[in-house]
């Protein structure tokens, strides 16, 4: 049948790319990275240094992601390949819908990882850290915030991505004054840092009784989540401590003691808060992190080079430096003012659909670079 002799056409198109992606991965040595690695963990004294064998037992298991993410697309091209020829020599036309929807996933599988295979700078990674501010404008900016904050807990959702809130500060009335999350799992800096800078609503405000329509605005800063083998000297005369009592999204009560931190970096006059923890300690430990990678990041901005790689594109919060518009009135249309891609479907951007955008600023970041 004409459908299944397109279709095979299709796939076999894909079949070069997937043989190159063994190579741009480096699969066959990440295959020998994790025998030595096991090995090393049957050694009886590898749990005697319990932070550095989970280090180790985690590399193993980001490892064998990877190794397991190329070998299942590989599995899916040979069986969509059976199940074309199977179905094209019965003429079986109720399979077609099947065979492109196969097809369909392995086109998206290998842009998938491809996209991963650009993600080689230093922090790539790394967790993130996301903070959420809300802009000018009260209770309507401070909505926004939330449905940001909102947006990025459910893309990690659905990437699979362990998301914890390390801090929550709620609004007046609704919303968020501001808020931390930590994203963690594999490449979660290097897909997240170019969501960084200033996001732009539209919509007609539910908290207006006039119905009119609302601009608001919120940031959104990332940055990677740095490992304790960074050496930063942090003095503690440098640093003032607060504690106050913790509260969740909702007004719920996290803790009902004072166990929520506040640091203060004298010197820089850095800011960061942590109330995941249930102890006033284990919340100053999260925070000491957090101060630690603002800090490793101030440090390399030094280094004009190193301002892109450690905390995204720099931009100025300003009216006119958003980096993406949401639109909900008078149509709906999510706009990237980067790349120029856009989605109408917002209601499904709102619920953590972003990877469009995510691998669209990817693709240009890789474009301009092979031109330098």
């Amino acid at each position: 049948m004409l459908e299944f002799e397109e279709l095979n056409q299709r796939l076999m198109q894909s079949e070069k790319p997937i043989e190159n992606l063994k190579e741009a991965l480096d699969i066959d040595n990440l295959v020998k990275e994790v025998a030595e690695l096991e090995k090393q963990s049957s050694a009886p004294d590898f749990w005697d240094d319990m932070q550095q064998s989970q280090k180790t037992m985690q590399k193993i298991g980001s490892l064998k992601a990877k190794i397991a993410s190329y070998e299942s697309l590989k599995g899916d091209f040979e069986d969509a390949q059976v199940m074309i020829e199977l179905a094209d020599e019965e003429n079986d036309d109720s399979l077609i819908e099947d065979c492109t929807k196969s097809v369909d996933d392995i086109e998206k599988k290998i842009e998938t990882l491809t996209l991963s295979t650009l993600l080689n700078g230093e922090f790539d990674d790394n967790n993130a850290i996301l903070t959420f501010h809300a802009g000018a404008g009260g209770t309507e900016a401070q909505d926004w915030a939330e449905m940001l904050f909102r947006m990025y807990n459910r893309w990690g959702e659905r990437k699979g991505y362990k998301v914890s809130t390390l801090d929550y500060l709620e609004g007046d009335v609704a919303g968020i004054k501001s808020a931390t999350i930590l994203v963690e799992g594999e490449n979660a800096y290097g897909y997240l840092h170019g969501e960084m800078g200033i996001h732009r609503l539209v919509r007609v405000s539910p908290f207006d009784s006039s119905g009119r329509r609302h601009t608001s605005f919120a940031s959104v800063e990332v940055m990677p989540e740095i490992d304790d083998d960074v050496d930063v000297e942090i003095r503690e005369e440098d640093i003032k401590m607060d504690v106050y009592r913790a509260s969740g999204a909702g007004g719920q009560k996290v803790n009902k003691t004072s166990s929520a931190v506040r640091l203060t970096h004298i010197p820089t006059g850095i800011v960061v808060s942590c109330q995941i923890e249930r102890s006033q300690h284990q919340n100053r430990e999260v925070a000491m992190r957090m101060l630690k990678s603002k800090l490793v990041e101030i440090k390399e901005r030094e280094n004009l080079e190193k301002i892109e790689d450690i905390k995204g594109d720099q931009k100025e919060i300003a009216w006119g430096s958003q980096i993406r518009s949401y639109v909900f009135m008078p149509y709906t249309m999510v706009k990237d003012h980067r790349t120029n891609y856009e989605m109408g479907n917002i209601t499904a951007v709102m619920d953590g659909d972003l990877d469009g955008f995510i691998n669209a600023y990817l693709k240009m970041k890789s474009l301009e670079s092979n031109k330098n």
